[in-house]
């Protein structure tokens, strides 16, 4: 049985269910998010999120398999720019140059694409909610995981390696996953500041990632 916006879907010439489709799933991510800051990941229904973005369960289904995969939506986004952004960094800039480029100077598209969908502050809570939130911890985790082999392979074909038989792209993305993750566990373990502070803290820790690694600290 169609529901009434499954008609409405199906005679929209294809631009406009494109835009319907976007707009359908960035409400559904909004609502997801102010009723997890406002009642707790655990205690949201998808259901209520269905509710609250007027749309059956079944339209939630379309746009995401559970919870989880809402709570975590736009963390996949910014993994995606930060992709992006890697893939334009100039040929000749050195791997670890890069990845902090891609990092930082992408920093104002990522929040941009953000705020499209939802406010910035929301995101943030969202941020500190998947922090200490142990089932959404853990998936994010997995995520992270899939993106660093995503950078293994896009390092070793910048340089012209084969990540199989060479460590380094592994062994550097690595240690660079180490740092983004500390900062942000940093950053949302003190409960205060915006995305410009955890864009100064991840900076000040980038920054010493090649020392840490190359230098006798005692000198």
């Amino acid at each position: 049985m169609h529901t009434a916006e499954d008609v409405v879907e199906h005679r929209a010439p294809a631009g406009l269910r494109e835009r319907k489709k976007r707009r359908t799933r960035e409400a559904l991510i909004r609502c997801a998010l102010e009723l997890f800051a406002l009642k707790g990941y655990e205690r949201t229904t998808v259901d209520e999120i269905a509710e609250a973005a007027e749309v059956s369960q079944r339209t939630f289904f379309r746009y995401f398999a559970n919870k989880e995969e809402v709570a975590l939506a736009m963390q996949q986004l910014g993994q995606a720019h930060f992709l992006a952004a890697l893939e334009r960094r100039p040929a000749a800039e050195p791997p670890l140059a890069a990845l902090r480029g891609a990092t930082l100077d992408g920093w104002d598209s990522v929040r941009d694409a953000i705020a499209a969908v939802v406010p910035v502050d929301l995101h943030l809570r969202t941020t500190r909610m998947i922090e200490s939130t142990p089932a959404l911890l853990a998936a994010h985790l997995r995520r992270l995981a899939e993106l660093e082999e995503r950078i293994v392979e896009e390092i070793a074909r910048r340089e012209g390696l084969d990540p199989a038989t060479d460590p380094r792209p592994h062994v550097l993305v690595a240690a660079f996953g180490g740092v983004t993750r500390v900062t942000g566990k940093l950053w949302g373990e003190r409960g205060e500041g915006g995305l410009e502070e955890l864009r100064r803290l991840t900076s000040t820790y980038l920054d010493q990632l090649g020392p840490a690694l190359a230098e006798n600290w005692r000198t």
